[in-house]
C-alpha cells in the first residue's frame, strides 16, 4: 500500500493532533491529563525528571517505530526510532564524538559555502521579486543542502536549482501528517463511546508496515522503500544519513527567529558570522531561544513505557505499561517559568533585567531555572545528537543573512500556519 493510499484511507477518520488542544486539556484537567485509555500527558517540569531521566527504566513506545524508515522490506531502526535501549547506547557510542560541538566546528567551512551560496541566490531570486519568496520552504532547501554537505561531501542542488529535489521535502511533509495521527487518532463523532484519543501505532502495520506489502518487497516483487531511505540510499550510510535528512531539515528550518542589530564580523563582503563570533552576540542568543520556546519543532508529547514494577510521576503513581509523555510546547509555555507573558514572543526575557527589584543572582538563577526546563531536542541520553549542527547552522545563517538583507512579510495580515504533524 502506497504513503497516497494510506493517506486516502486514514482522511475518512483521522484529525490533526492539535496541541493547542492538548494546553486545552491540560488547563481544564491539570498537570495530568488522559489521552487514551493507557496514556498520559503530563505537564509538570518535574514530570521530565522522571520520565527522561537516567537509568529510570522508560523506554520508548511503538510511537517511535511509526517513524521507521523501510528499506527492502525491512525497518531501518535509527537512534531516534530505536525502542532498544542497549541498541541505541551503543550506536550512539559510536557516533557522539563526532557530533560534538568541537568536532563539527571544523565543518564550518561547509556551512559557510552553502550559506554563500544561498545569499547569493537569494538576492538573485528574490530581492527584486515582487512575488515575494516562500521563505520556510526556500530555508529548508538551505538546510537540506547544508546537511548534504555535511554529511555527503557534497549539495544536493536544492538552492542552485531552486527546486525540490527528488520531491523529498514533499515527501518528508506527507510522511510527518501520516506519523503523527497513525500515532493518535481521532474518532470525532464515529465512535462516540471510545476515548476521543486512542493510541493506535499497530494501524502502521495494516499500511505502510504491512506484512503482506514488505513480504512482497523482500522478494522484489515491489518497492516498499521510503522515500527519505531512497534518497539517502543514493549517497551513503542509509540509518544514519536517514536520520540526518529526516530531522535535520525541518528542525533547522523551523527555527530561525527574526531579529536585527548591526554587528562587524571577519568577511566584510558577505558579512558571514563565524562561530565564535556568534557566541558573542547576546540578543541573537536570546532571539534564537525565544524561538525554540515558542515553536519546538516536535510538539508532540515524546512518549515512554512506564516499567512493569509502576513509578510515581509527580505525585502519581503510575501502573507500568502505561505511556506517558510530555509535550515540549506545552512545558515552554508554562506561565511560572517562563513568565505570565509565556504565550508571546519576547526575546528580552532571556537576558538580565537588574533595574528595580531584580538583583543579578535572581535573574541568572531565573535564566538558569528556564534554560534546564528547554525541551526542543529532548533530554539526557536521548537528546537529538543533530543538536550541535543545528545550532551552528542557525547561529551562524541569521545574523549572516539579516546582515544583508531587510525582510518584512508580503502581507504582515497573513497568520503563519502551523500544521500539528
Amino acid at each position: 500500500m502506497t504513503p497516497r493510499r494510506s493517506a486516502l484511507i486514514l482522511s475518512l477518520i483521522l484529525r490533526p493532533f492539535s496541541i493547542p488542544l492538548l494546553a486545552a486539556l491540560h488547563a481544564k484537567y491539570g498537570d495530568v491529563a488522559r489521552l487514551g485509555p493507557n496514556s498520559l500527558s503530563l505537564a509538570n517540569p518535574e514530570a521530565l525528571k522522571t520520565i527522561y531521566g537516567l537509568n529510570k527504566g522508560m523506554i520508548k513506545s511503538d510511537f517511535y517505530v511509526v517513524q521507521q524508515a523501510l528499506m527492502n522490506g525491512h525497518s531501518l531502526a535509527s537512534l531516534f526510532s530505536t525502542t532498544d535501549e542497549a541498541f541505541h547506547a551503543r550506536f550512539r557510542r559510536c557516533v557522539n564524538a563526532a557530533f560534538s560541538m568541537s568536532a563539527l566546528v571544523q565543518y564550518e567551512p561547509f556551512v559557510d559555502n552553502t550559506t554563500r551560496l544561498f545569499l547569493s541566490q537569494t538576492e538573485r531570486l528574490f530581492a527584486d521579486n515582487s512575488q515575494g519568496c516562500d521563505f520556510p520552504r526556500w530555508l529548508q532547501f538551505y538546510a537540506f543542502d547544508v546537511i548534504g554537505e555535511i554529511t555527503y561531501g557534497k549539495r544536493h542542488g536544492f538552492i542552485k536549482k531552486n527546486e525540490d529535489i527528488d520531491g523529498i521535502v514533499a515527501y518528508l511533509s506527507k510522511l510527518f501528517c501520516y506519523v503523527a495521527p497513525v500515532s493518535i487518532l481521532h474518532f470525532p463523532g464515529v465512535l462516540p463511546s471510545s476515548p476521543p484519543i486512542v493510541q493506535i501505532p499497530w494501524l502502521d502495520k495494516l499500511l505502510l508496515k504491512n506484512p503482506v506489502y514488505l513480504k512482497l518487497a523482500q522478494w522484489g516483487v515491489i518497492d516498499a522503500t521510503f522515500h527519505v531511505a531512497r534518497f539517502a540510499r543514493a549517497r551513503m550510510n542509509l540509518t544514519m544519513a536517514g536520520s540526518m535528512a529526516f530531522a535535520g531539515s525541518e528542525t533547522t528550518a523551523i527555527s530561525p527567529a527574526a531579529f536585527a542589530r548591526d554587528g562587524g564580523f571577519s568577511d566584510p563582503r558577505t558579512g558571514l558570522a563565524t562561530w565564535p563570533e556568534a557566541q558573542k552576540l547576546p540578543y541573537l542568543d536570546a532571539c534564537v531561544k525565544e524561538a525554540f520556546r515558542m515553536h519546538p519543532a516536535a510538539g508532540l508529547p515524546l512518549e515512554r513505557i512506564v516499567p512493569v514494577q509502576g513509578i510515581e510521576i509527580d505525585g502519581v503513581f503510575v501502573l507500568g505499561g502505561t505511556i506517558v509523555g510530555t509535550s515540549a510546547w506545552v512545558i515552554h509555555h508554562r506561565p511560572e517559568i517562563f513568565g505570565a507573558d509565556a504565550d508571546v514572543y519576547r526575546p528580552e526575557r532571556w537576558l538580565a533585567d537588574e533595574t528595580g527589584a531584580r538583583t543579578r543572582e535572581s535573574e541568572e538563577k531565573r535564566i538558569k531555572e528556564m534554560n534546564g526546563l528547554m525541551f526542543q531536542f529532548g533530554m539526557r541520553s536521548r537528546t537529538c545528537i543533530g543538536k550541535n549542527i543545528s545550532l551552528l547552522e542557525i547561529y551562524k545563517f541569521v545574523p549572516s543573512l539579516l546582515r544583508r538583507f531587510e525582510i518584512e512579510f508580503k502581507d504582515p495580515r497573513v497568520e503563519w500556519e502551523l500544521i500539528n504533524a
